[in-house]
């Protein structure tokens, strides 16, 4: 019997022995086929078959690190043509060249078609360099390094050869799933000096500044532990080439997002040590020509001395990308060198703008003269590992580092009469005296109408004051129209911070210097007086860490004012939706947020004086302090329960579609358990960056929600995570989030943790029970239908009126 179990065993061992084969070489007569890898010799890197999404029906060929999970595939052979059959292999055909062939299929992908060797094989470096030699001569006759993919390992180069056309540059999968090539590309550019450049197609995306000896000058953190692995050959004509040499296991790639990493191996863990774009201001062009973006919290773009907006209006708007022109022109006519009209003025901690050229002037007095004596020239700089560099092009892509990154000094050439600023003296003088006369003509009028119009807002604040007291709110401020109005510049456009359902909310600074956020009602709001109340009531009496605290109201006339903290970084939506301020919002402090939302919402239903249930927890509802603590905000919609109640129901259904748990929206009851699934909405979406209102997925249009759901059964949950931030996930703990955000929007209230449940499983490790298939999927086909004529999607909280 132990025979014949040997016997039945010996080609189940043989066979499984056969394709987990780890090949040293791939030649004429050993192929690699799906199953088998070849290692480097030292164990670093293997190569082999792979699918990037797990699907045995698409398989491509890469190189990994070898033993590190999750897997970090370096290079990919047949990026395009993923091989489909079973049979497929990676061999040495006879003129000597590698060749994928996918079984009856044909060949997919080969190293070359020209002629090489009747005698070669291929193998992989201890550099994960696959190169295919000569084994007569030694001589390599292609390698993989000079076809780079997404990603540079040590040793290899980025390089521009203007005399043969070779050029070596990385190129982003099209995404986490398809490693075809994207959009994204970094390379070496021709300037002199050299600097990195990430072109997303045609348009520049991202740039290093000029590489000045040991480091680029746009990068102003580069110290030497980032710069000593790297090393930039490039001669007067401008090729060139950009080497990476380190001994550490690491890599350097560009994502499918456009985002330039470089990470080393410590011990278990990757360690991120750069990547670029994180800062707005790192985005090109983002302020425009001769626009300077001032690297500070939050950016922003102010015009050099000497210059203004090209387009007023816009600019004030926050559309920059306009950039600037001068006020007054440069005088160099002739032979003239405008010595006597033209100054520079120097601006410190600068990144060095594009389009610079090269000047072989000796020192920095030279470089200013060389610069000064010629017409075209716009500015200099002297930098230190470089020498004299000069604009006579538009300055495009300027940023000011902060105090404590240090920046190079340019020096931009104005008109004399800036700094004289004769003429603008005499103009503003003469607008000075035309201002106090129309000020004095209108200050009677305006005067005896301010009189009336306060008679009549003292009787309306009189009435509505009156009825806070009758509800003792105690510590609320009483705030004049008129401090409001100073304090946020008459409510002027720059001061607008956002607009809901209900009106405006401002920035403002009272005179003690205290910055406030001021939320004024449109005469057109649907929240009115009950409303309004409601959330003075019910705020001033919650205090709580995670809940935003008002500071007092101002009534006046048909004015309806509420006056809150400020909130630095504004709401929640304006990083998890945005293309780049995502970045600044990587996975732990995303947890945090998701923490923080989770204990404001448990004060709410179990641990303050009142029993409050939101009705309108959304991520544009959570705003961000100074130092990225949430804030539950907007009470206007909120419910007191009294005693042990715990459920309600409304005629009026309000709230916002996606948020809205199904028993509310369809038959206006409401409970903790509702506030539960707009948790978990809210979850899901602060995991995958993507908008419930608007994500739809593959030809089925699948919801946030179907599309949550399919990534818990497949991989569960870990894909469902932001693709900004594969790199700085901790994949239990994204996969345990999404798991719990699917609990939370089970269709029956009774399926939902309560609040108290939801904490728990964010804070422990404990066994989580397993979610239904989400029953309701906001704004699918057949719901868009059925609720065409009651409400519009978007983004806004909603009414709505529904038969009971």
């Amino acid at each position: 019997m132990e025979k014949k179990r040997i016997l039945f065993f010996s080609p189940l061992l043989l066979f499984t022995i056969f394709l987990s084969f780890s090949h040293a070489q791939i030649t004429s007569i050993t192929p690699l086929s799906i199953g088998q890898t070849l290692t480097s010799s030292n164990g670093v890197y293997e190569l082999g078959f792979f699918s990037p999404n797990n699907s045995q029906s698409h398989q491509y060929v890469g190189i990994w690190f070898k033993g590190i999970i999750p897997r970090v595939v370096v290079w990919v052979a047949n990026r395009d043509k993923p091989v489909t059959d079973t049979t497929a292999n990676l061999a040495i055909s006879n003129n000597g060249s590698l060749q994928l062939s996918n079984g009856k299929h044909g060949v997919v992908w080969s190293s070359t078609g020209e002629a090489l060797s009747s005698n070669s094989s291929a193998e992989l470096s201890d550099t994960g360099n696959f190169i295919v030699i000569d084994n007569v001569s030694r001589r390599t006759l292609w390698q993989s390094f000079d076809h780079l993919g997404d990603t540079m390992l040590p040793f290899s180069t980025l390089m521009n050869n203007l005399s043969t056309g070779e050029k070596h540059v990385l190129t982003c999968w099209k995404s986490y799933t398809d490693p075809s090539p994207g959009d994204f590309v970094v390379q070496i550019t021709t300037q002199v000096p050299s600097q990195a450049f990430t072109m997303k197609g045609s348009t520049p995306y991202w740039r290093s500044g000029p590489w000045a000896k040991t480091k680029f000058t746009g990068i102003p953190l580069m110290d030497e532990t980032i710069t000593s692995p790297f090393n930039l050959q490039q001669d007067a004509n401008g090729s060139g080439a950009f080497t990476y040499i380190e001994t550490r296991v690491s890599y350097i790639t560009i994502t499918s997002e456009g985002l330039f990493k470089i990470s080393w191996r410590n011990g278990t863990d990757w360690k991120k040590i750069f990547r670029a774009p994180v800062h707005s201001c790192d985005y090109y062009g983002v302020c425009g020509p001769f626009g300077l973006c001032v690297a500070s919290f939050p950016p922003k773009c102010k015009c050099f001395k000497g210059f203004m907006p090209k387009h007023n209006e816009e600019w004030k708007r926050g559309n920059w990308t306009g950039g600037c022109v001068r006020r007054t022109q440069l005088l160099c006519q002739g032979n003239s060198t405008g010595k006597d009209v033209n100054i520079f003025l120097p601006v410190v901690n600068i990144k060095p703008p594009d389009f610079y050229e090269f000047s072989s002037s000796g020192n920095v007095e030279e470089c200013e003269q060389s610069c000064l004596q010629n017409c075209s020239c716009l500015a200099f700089a002297y930098i230190s590992g470089i020498g004299c560099l000069m604009w006579n092009q538009d300055l495009m892509d300027t940023v000011q580092f902060s105090e404590k990154e240090k920046g190079e000094v340019l020096s931009i050439r104005l008109s004399r009469s800036e700094l004289d600023g004769s003429e603008r003296n005499k103009i503003i003088a003469a607008s000075t005296v035309s201002l106090s006369l129309f000020v004095i003509l209108a200050s009677a009028s305006f005067c005896f109408w301010r009189y009336r119009v306060k008679h009549k807002a003292n009787i309306s604040k009189n009435a509505w004051r009156n009825d806070l007291k009758s509800k003792e709110v105690s510590g609320l401020e009483f705030f004049e129209m008129n401090t409001i109005q100073i304090a946020t510049d008459y409510f002027s456009l720059s001061n607008k911070l956002g607009e809901g359902g209900f009106g405006s909310v401002y920035k403002g600074k009272l005179q003690d210097g205290k910055e406030i956020a001021v939320k004024r009602l449109s005469s057109s709001s649907k929240q009115g007086k009950e409303e309004f109340m409601n959330e003075i009531v019910l705020i001033s009496k919650l205090q709580h860490i995670n809940l935003v605290r008002v500071l007092g109201c101002c009534i006046e006339g048909e004015e309806k004012l509420l006056i809150y903290e400020f909130m630095l970084n504004k709401s929640l939506d304006t990083f998890v939706f945005d293309s780049r301020k995502k970045l600044e919002l990587e996975w732990p402090k995303r947890f945090e947020i998701i923490l923080g939302i989770a204990r404001g919402l448990l004060y709410l239903h179990r641990d303050s004086r009142l029993k409050v249930i939101h009705r309108d927890l959304k991520v544009s509802n959570i705003l961000l302090d100074d130092k990225m603590i949430p804030k539950i905000s907007d009470f206007g919609l909120a419910r007191m329960f009294q005693g042990t109640q715990c459920q309600d129901n409304t005629h009026r259904v309000v709230g916002t579609l996606g948020y809205m748990a199904p028993e509310y929206a369809w038959t206006g009851s409401f409970s903790e358990k509702s506030d539960i699934y707009s948790f978990g909405v809210l979850l899901l979406e602060i995991i995958s960056g993507e908008k419930i209102a608007r994500f739809r997925y593959g030809e089925e249009g699948k919801t946030l929600l179907a599309y949550a759901w399919e990534s818990w059964c497949e991989t569960k949950g870990v894909d469902l995570l932001d693709q900004f931030l594969d790199d700085s996930s901790h994949p239990d703990e994204v996969g345990r989030c999404v798991q719990i955000g699917l609990l939370c929007v089970q269709h029956q209230p009774a399926d939902r943790p309560n609040t108290l449940e939801l904490l728990s499983m964010l804070t422990t490790t404990s066994d989580l029970s397993s979610p239904k298939k989400p029953a309701f999927a906001f704004h699918t086909q057949d719901e868009e239908s059925m609720s065409k004529d009651l409400i519009t999607v978007n983004e806004m909280t909603q009414s709505v009126i529904l038969g009971r």
